[in-house]
């Protein structure tokens, strides 16, 4: 039997290394990388852009995801965004929308509603600009979904879990609990609808789907349990004494430090707090920084083969961040652009400066290690 490894490949020079247990991009560095696409998602309600994110993310995760199972929980997140995306366009319609339009697309029955409910209406006309808003809201929230969804299908949740400060060990339990559910979940259905196809009984459809439903809720709950419950009997929460000049100091800047964060991250979700939203990020993380180095001292665990920030892995964060920061400065810079208007209906332009940083988020799929390619057996080669 000849075993054949697949077309030529570039030379080893021009290629980033295979992937392996020393190598990998930490699991943290695809966080900042994914959370970098998302925040410039935030930014802008382009349609353009939005799907120029959507493909940058999953050129990545088409490029570098592995075959575990957490990697295939990219397409579930796909669905739900396009589920996301149907259900704010059937909110408008039978709901109603603020935004004046003069194009009518369709009429309603109109539900009659007492005094007190006025500026709220269930059915009545339909324009062109309602259903194109809500299009835009609906995308710009998908695009977020799809964006966490590619961090799902690169990080492996365990080193993630691994690369946490000292200080939130005795959180440890419920982060694997939270991190292992949805891939378990994906891992499950997909594990169920083949051997519903084995057996001959249909595995899409309404029937199938509440067939489903519960035997994978339960499955990936306790897989998830029992990794948990590993941990605990590993020593995860246990903690050793510390003076109670240090747990006071260690408490107020933590707690300060992630009020400051959150309201760094506000003040540059919204649209006029970016002057003032990195500097409040900035302090916020410093403050948290120093607070969680000083809790890693009630750690007694040690960590064996932590996970090494090279080259790459600051490579990949840091493309996710160049694009955050590019599109909340192209906010303040060019808010048309970002933001196309619905009244008067006009078509969105592309930006193309905006769009050239987005494309600094494909870098990833270039400096990271590749995943081990499985060779495959020729059929024909092996007669």
């Amino acid at each position: 039997m000849t075993v054949s490894a697949g077309p030529a490949r570039p030379s080893r020079a021009l290629r980033a290394p295979e992937a392996t247990r020393s190598n990998a991009v930490p699991a943290g560095a695809w966080w900042l990388w994914a959370l970098g696409l998302a925040t410039a998602a935030s930014r802008t309600s382009n349609p353009l852009l939005l799907g120029l994110l959507v493909g940058v993310a999953g050129y990545v995760v088409a490029a570098r995801r592995t075959d575990a199972p957490w990697a295939r929980s990219y397409g579930a997140f796909i669905r739900i965004g396009l589920f996301v995306v149907g259900v704010r366009l059937l909110f408008s319609v039978f709901l109603g929308s603020p935004i004046p339009g003069t194009h009518p697309v369709f009429t309603l029955p109109e539900v009659p509603l007492p005094d007190w409910a006025q500026g709220v209406r269930i059915g009545g006309r339909v324009t062109a600009e309602q259903l194109l808003f809500a299009l835009y809201d609906g995308a710009k929230l998908a695009t977020l979904l799809i964006c966490i969804g590619a961090a799902n299908s690169l990080a492996n949740p365990a080193r993630l879990l691994k690369s946490l400060p000292g200080a939130l060990y005795e959180a440890g339990v419920a982060v694997v609990v939270a991190m292992t559910f949805a891939p378990n979940m994906v891992a499950d259905v997909v594990r169920l609808r083949t051997a519903r196809r084995l057996r001959g009984r249909p595995a899409g459809g309404i029937k199938a789907v509440l067939q489903i439903g519960l035997p994978v809720l339960e499955g990936a709950l306790e897989r998830s349990v029992a990794v948990a419950a590993s941990m605990d009997a590993r020593g995860y929460g246990r903690t050793a004494q510390v003076p109670r000049a240090v747990r006071h100091t260690t408490n107020v800047l933590t707690l300060g430090g992630l009020l400051g964060v959150c309201a760094g991250t506000y003040a540059l979700l919204a649209s006029q707090g970016a002057v003032y939203g990195l500097p409040l990020l900035f302090a916020g993380l410093v403050a948290a920084t120093a607070g969680l180095r000083l809790g890693g001292a009630r750690s007694v665990r040690t960590r064996y083969r932590p996970d090494r920030w090279g080259a790459r892995a600051w490579l990949v964060a840091g493309s996710g961040a160049v694009v955050a920061a590019a599109m909340i400065w192209a906010g303040s810079a060019d808010t048309e652009a970002l933001h196309p208007g619905v009244v008067p209906l006009t078509a969105p332009v592309f930006p193309l400066w905006p769009a050239a940083a987005v494309l600094i988020g494909l870098l990833p799929a270039v400096v990271a290690p590749a995943p081990p390619v499985v060779a495959v057996a020729n059929p024909e080669e092996s007669q």
